[in-house]
C-alpha cells in the first residue's frame, strides 16, 4: 500500500504564493482487518441469522462492490459485551455512541500522529485544527479529545463537521485551505475519524440498503496538514489547492438520508444517486477546470482524485466523461484496499495518486500535473477541488 511519503514522489515544483498546500498525508485504522471472501459467514454468524435469501444477496453485493479487504473497530469481543447490538429493535444508540466515539478519538489520534511525522515539524506548530467525522455525538465535540491526545496548544483554534458522510474529507479540505490562505504562517490539520458500529445491525428483508453497506463500507481515519507558503528548507508540498466549490442538487435531499435513532445511524440510498451524479459531474468539473484553461477536450490530461463511493459511480463517470481507464487507478485501488470508508477515503486516494504519479513516465511533462479532487455527500452535495501535483 502507498505511503505517500516525498521520499517516494522526487522532485516537487514549486508552491504559488499564498495558496494552500497540502503538506503531509497521514492514515490509521483498527485492529480487524476483514477479508470480504470471509466477511458473509462470519456477519450471519455474528448477527444470529440464518436467512438463507439475505445471505445469497449479500453475497452476491460483496463481489459487486469490488472491495477485497477492509479494517473495521467491530469485534466478537465487542459484541460478547454489547450483544444487544444484534437484537432487531433495541435502543442501543448509548452504546454504540461509548464505543464509537472512543474509537474514533483513537483512530484520528493515531493518524493525526502518523501525518505530523511525515511533515516534520512539532506538533506545537499546528495553528489550527479541522476535524471531521459522522460516527459520533458528544458534547465538547471530538475535536477537543483529538487536540487534547495530541497535547495542541489551548491556543488552537478547533473546527468540526459533523454528520457530512463521504463528501466530509474534501469539504474539511476546502475549510482547511480557506484558513491557511487567510491565516498567514498558519498549518492546519485536517483529521477525518470514521467507523460503521453508528449503523450496524442485524440482517432484515425490510432494510435492504443495510446489506450495501455491509459489504461497502469500511472504518479508519485519516489526516493532512495544510499550509501556504512552505518552508523550502523543512517542508516539501504534495498538492497545491488552487480553487475549492460546492455545489447541492435542489429536491435531492431524500436521496441519501440518515437518520440518528434509538437504534443508531439508519441510511436509506435511492437507486438513483449513481445516475444524478453523472447527469451532473460535467457540469460541476468544467466550472473548475476553466480556471485553469482546460475544457472538457482536457479531461485525460489531468488527474481524477475521486471518493469511491461506490464502483456504480466510478462507472458512470468514466463512462460519461470518456475517461481512460487508468484516469481512476487510485480510486478503484481505495476503494479495494479500504472499502468507502466515508470522510477518510479522499486521504487513501490522493496517497495512491502520489505512489501512481512517481512511477509514471510522462512524454509530456505537463499531462498530470492538474487535476480535481472530488467527493458527493448527502444534500446531493458535490464538492471539488482544482489542485496541482506538485511532484510530478
Amino acid at each position: 500500500m502507498g505511503s505517500g511519503t516525498v521520499e517516494q514522489v522526487g522532485s516537487l515544483k514549486k508552491a504559488n504564493p499564498g495558496k494552500a498546500t497540502i503538506l503531509a498525508l497521514g492514515k490509521a485504522f483498527p485492529h480487524q482487518l476483514v477479508m470480504q471472501e470471509f466477511l458473509v459467514d462470519g456477519y450471519f454468524r455474528n448477527t444470529n441469522c440464518d436467512d438463507p435469501d439475505l445471505k445469497e444477496k449479500l453475497a452476491r453485493l460483496c463481489k459487486t462492490t469490488t472491495v477485497k479487504t477492509r479494517y473495521v473497530v467491530m469485534s466478537e469481543e465487542i459484541l460478547r459485551k454489547y450483544p444487544e447490538l444484534v437484537i432487531e429493535g433495541q435502543p442501543t444508540v448509548k452504546q454504540r455512541l461509548d464505543i464509537c466515539n472512543k474509537a474514533v478519538t483513537q483512530m484520528a489520534i493515531d493518524a493525526s500522529k502518523a501525518c505530523i511525522k511525515k511533515w516534520g515539524r512539532s506538533v506545537s506548530e499546528i495553528t489550527h485544527l479541522v476535524y471531521v467525522s459522522s460516527s459520533e455525538a458528544r458534547l465538547p465535540g471530538g475535536d477537543l479529545y483529538l487536540a487534547k491526545g495530541l497535547g495542541l496548544s489551548p491556543e488552537t483554534h478547533r473546527v468540526q463537521l459533523y454528520f457530512m458522510g463521504c463528501s466530509g474529507g474534501v469539504a474539511g479540505l476546502r475549510v482547511a485551505k480557506d484558513i491557511a490562505e487567510n491565516n498567514p504562517e498558519s498549518r492546519v490539520l485536517l483529521a477525518t475519524s470514521e467507523t460503521t458500529i453508528i449503523g450496524f445491525k442485524p440482517p432484515s428483508a425490510d432494510r435492504p440498503y443495510d446489506l450495501v453497506g455491509v459489504a461497502l463500507f469500511g472504518d479508519g481515519a485519516g489526516a493532512m496538514i495544510i499550509g501556504s507558503d512552505p518552508i523550502p528548507s523543512t517542508e516539501r508540498p504534495l498538492f497545491e489547492l488552487h480553487t475549492a466549490i460546492q455545489n447541492f442538487l435542489p429536491d435531492t435531499e431524500k436521496t441519501i438520508d440518515g437518520r440518528l435513532t434509538e437504534e443508531g445511524i439508519s441510511f436509506k440510498l435511492a437507486r438513483e444517486l449513481p445516475q444524478i451524479i453523472e447527469d451532473h459531474i460535467e457540469a460541476f468539473c468544467d466550472k473548475l477546470i476553466r480556471n485553469v484553461g482546460f475544457s472538457d477536450e482536457d479531461y485525460n490530461k489531468i488527474f481524477w482524485a475521486v471518493h469511491p463511493g461506490g464502483p456504480a459511480i466510478l462507472n458512470r463517470m468514466e463512462k460519461r466523461l470518456d475517461l481512460l481507464p487508468e484516469k481512476l487507478n487510485a480510486s478503484r485501488r481505495a476503494l479495494a484496499d479500504y472499502g468507502n470508508a466515508s470522510s477518510n477515503t479522499i486521504v487513501y486516494v490522493l496517497e495512491y495518486m502520489l505512489e501512481e504519479s512517481s512511477k509514471t513516465k510522462r512524454q509530456d511533462q505537463g499531462d498530470g500535473e492538474w487535476g480535481l479532487i472530488l467527493a458527493f455527500g448527502p444534500g446531493i452535495t458535490f464538492e471539488g477541488i482544482l489542485a496541482r501535483n506538485l511532484t510530478v
